[in-house]
């Protein structure tokens, strides 16, 4: 069930009636792009469309659907899954320190050291895999000491 400032029906006649603003409500497509998850507002559809954003649980699939300040929104990025709040809304996409305030990040933080090691670069053990160029030159000084 949606709260009554998402309800639905003719905006205008209710907007003049209770006084309410423009922004109680915005489509998913859109907070997405204000908010600069994604970089396009194309990209933001799409990834409605498609069934990667939930609204407060709730699978979307299409990019249409309005959010409320006070819904819970989750997203599937690239490998990472992000549960935000929402805050509020904006008339345009502005800087990134305006776009922070539209939402509140809820994802929770990497819980196991498997999580964390994904998240670093990897680094190899010296001495296994493809040698070094120091390493290479060694093997050459070495090589040649042998053939005398």
């Amino acid at each position: 069930m949606r709260p009554p400032s998402c309800s639905r029906g003719n905006e205008r006649v209710n907007r003049q009636r209770l006084g309410t603003s423009a922004l109680d409500r915005q489509r998913i497509d859109k907070w997405l792009w204000h908010a600069r998850l994604v970089r396009t507002r194309t990209g933001a559809a799409a990834l409605a469309d498609t069934g990667h954003v939930r609204v407060n649980g709730q699978r979307i699939d299409a990019a249409s659907r309005a959010v409320c300040a006070g819904d819970v929104v989750t997203v599937a990025l690239d490998r990472s899954v992000r549960v935000l709040k929402v805050l509020g809304f904006a008339e345009r996409r502005g800087a990134a320190e305006d776009a922070r305030r539209l939402w509140e990040d809820l994802t929770p933080p990497p819980a196991g050291p498997r999580e964390r090691a994904d998240s670093t670069v990897a680094a190899r053990e010296p001495g296994s895999g493809r040698p070094t160029k120091r390493e290479r030159r060694a093997l050459d000084r070495w090589a040649e000491d042998g053939d005398s």
